[in-house]
């Protein structure tokens, strides 16, 4: 199949090879597991025309396709991960051959093995915390005089609101770290990621927490609780959580 390539979704231990007859990939194209010792490289066919080197060029521009295969990629990594320890990979790992697959798995062993063992029986939970934009602001700071000039007047008006601004500012840094280290304490491991474009996400309030934590599986209506009380000790903060995920943040093959 010179014309095809094998799309690698994820990497996974214990996975029963037949359980991936009821779940289709790209394109509905079959699933199949390709092994190396005890672990298998989740896979399937994917033409090259569309996703070779100049084919990956060209779609990568095509939001509709790109959001068609990061659903795809997603749906078959939550699959495994529901059935098995699972690693998944970043969108569009491709290679050229079913043995080419089975050269990187050997090549990525020993680091596989260590991130399959820190995530198993665990998940990701994301949790987003955003500052309310109906939320009053702290009062204080001089008013001007009636005394005072125009131009003297105004100046101290803008001085009152940057103090407010880095007021605010500071407060809500010291209230999503708060919130940050409280969950890591509930959590395996924790991240803060970048916060998200509010153009892209479309969400409202300035998103102050972007944190994703690794929540062992035991421990996930403690992790929820602890989410739920947050609400109620800060109340100018809108707290959201989203998950269980495949832990995609804690399965990179990179070493950290």
């Amino acid at each position: 199949m010179a014309d095809t390539g094998y799309y690698f979704y994820a990497i996974s231990r214990g996975l029963d090879p037949d359980v991936l007859n009821t779940e289709v990939g790209i394109e509905q194209a079959a699933l199949q597991l390709v092994k190396h010792q005890d672990l298998g490289a989740v896979v399937s066919h994917v033409s090259l025309q569309d996703f070779g080197e100049e084919g990956l060029r060209r779609n990568l521009e095509d939001l509709a396709w790109l959001e068609s295969v990061a659903v795809t990629h997603d749906r078959v990594a939550r699959f495994c991960a529901e059935r098995a320890t699972t690693a998944p990979l970043r969108m569009a790992t491709v290679f050229l051959s079913e043995d080419a697959v089975r050269e990187q798995l050997a090549q990525w062993y020993d680091r596989a093995e260590e991130v399959l063992n820190r995530i198993e029986g665990r998940s990701e939970w994301s949790v987003k915390a955003y500052a309310d934009p109906a939320a009053p602001a702290e009062t204080g700071g001089d008013e001007p005089p009636e005394t005072m000039g125009e131009g003297m007047a105004y100046l101290l008006r803008r001085r009152t609101e940057a103090q407010r601004r880095e007021s605010t500012a500071q407060a809500d840094a010291e209230a999503a770290q708060a919130i940050h280290d409280l969950l890591s304490n509930h959590a395996v491991a924790g991240r803060q990621l970048r916060p998200q474009d509010r153009q892209l996400t479309g969400h409202t309030g300035e998103m102050i927490l972007n944190g994703t934590y690794l929540v062992d599986q035991g421990r996930v209506d403690e992790f929820l609780d602890t989410v739920a009380a947050l609400r109620s000790e800060h109340p100018g903060v809108r707290v959201e959580h989203g998950g269980p995920w495949p832990p995609y943040s804690f399965a990179t093959l990179e070493p950290e």
